[in-house]
């Protein structure tokens, strides 16, 4: 499916192979579309990965997700698969997007223009107040805030915009409140507004967790404002991802004397919009905001842009049993990344048997892929 095509829902049995596919152990997002890509379907990704690791992979059963579609519809969530109707425009635009979100809450706030308020957990009373403020204005000018839930910046930020239109994006299961003390805070935005996880219900966050939901709450937003960030924070992992993604970041600048306020002044050292009000960001924005397509500057065009739903020419075959094409590249690999071309161009094999050799080793947690089109051993 490419954007250039009209978005469709899934069929419910599609749905259900792209959630088993998405839930199979060692399959990651990039992993997950380079096997649609290879293999031009979830349904025909699930038969071919027992054949392609080297290892016993247990893909996720027809009966567990029926169980977690079931629970999720006990809850009033749902399943949004990238390329459908409800997934986030700008989002899916990110190379390594999630292939599976649930949501919980009003869909229809992930089709308005969204803006991330992000910052300290032990934020000062002013800095809560600032976002609140800052969200409580970029809501009257009809932006979504998307945050974290954490306490602190995110929970102000989700206080301020809750009347207008708040996404929480958790790092656990969609039904895990994290942490307690936002309980009410998770009932408000479970009824008013939204809340969205990558991963499976039940899920308790981790430290592990965090960054893969930063990258969501920067993807899914047209720009990220840091309030009160100190020098090694969530926040600015949240920043780096927006940079990367090619988002705008905007910081709020703080006293040189409060450790709180060192990251986000080190972002508007580098190039952040100074940011005081609503006002600051609307202005910077400016077109996104007036309905303007938005691609990321200087975007290249990835593979994960051709079509995903319709069953690719079959690439040559290769014999997925030859232990030196896979000790070849295991050779060439290292715990640096480096990208596949020039893995094809070492090796001598054809691209399309260093594709599947590839799929084979993900699947056997050999090798790690990354964003750009990188691999690395691990």
């Amino acid at each position: 499916m490419n954007r250039g095509q009209a978005a469709r829902e899934l069929e419910p049995q599609e749905r259900l192979d792209w959630l088993r596919l998405a839930r199979t152990e060692t399959i990651g997002p990039i992993t997950f579309y380079a096997l649609l890509r290879r293999f031009g379907s979830a349904h025909a990704a699930l038969e071919a990965v027992p054949q392609l690791g080297r290892r016993d992979v247990t893909v996720a059963s027809r009966a567990d997700a029926e169980r977690e579609l079931a629970a999720l519809n006990r809850i009033g969530a749902r399943v949004m698969c990238w390329g459908e109707p409800l997934y986030p425009k700008a989002l899916e635009a990110v190379e390594g997007s999630p292939p599976i979100l649930t949501l919980l809450g009003q869909p229809e706030l992930l089709a308005a223009p969204i803006v991330a308020v992000v910052g300290a957990r032990n934020a000062s009373a002013n800095g809560r107040r600032l976002a609140q403020d800052i969200s409580a204005g970029l809501g009257e000018e009809g932006i979504v805030v998307a945050s974290g839930m954490a306490r602190g910046i995110d929970a102000a930020a989700h206080a301020g915009a809750l009347a207008t239109g708040s996404i929480a994006v958790v790092a656990g299961g969609v039904d895990i409140v994290y942490p307690e003390e936002n309980r009410g805070l998770y009932q408000a935005l479970a009824a008013q507004g939204a809340v969205v996880a990558e991963l499976p219900l039940g899920t308790e966050p981790q430290a592990r967790h965090f960054p893969r939901r930063n990258r969501i709450i920067s993807g899914m937003a047209l720009g990220v404002v840091v309030v009160e960030a100190a020098a090694k924070s969530g926040s600015l992992i949240t920043a780096r991802f927006a940079l990367e993604q090619g988002r705008e970041v905007f910081a709020v600048p703080g006293s040189p004397l409060d450790p709180r306020c060192r990251g986000g002044n080190d972002l508007l050292r580098n190039g952040a919009t100074l940011t005081e009000n609503a006002a600051d960001v609307v202005t910077q924005l400016g077109p996104l905001l007036r309905g303007a397509p938005f691609i990321p500057p200087n975007r290249p065009v990835r593979e994960r842009e051709l079509p995903l739903m319709a069953p690719p020419a079959r690439p040559p075959s290769v014999a997925i049993d030859d232990d030196s094409g896979l000790d070849l590249i295991l050779e060439i690999l290292s715990p640096t990344p480096v990208a596949v071309d020039e893995v094809v161009r070492q090796c001598h094999l054809s691209p399309a048997a260093v594709a599947t050799l590839l799929l084979e080793l993900e699947l056997a947690g050999r090798v790690e892929r990354h964003p750009g089109n990188l691999v690395s051993r691990r």
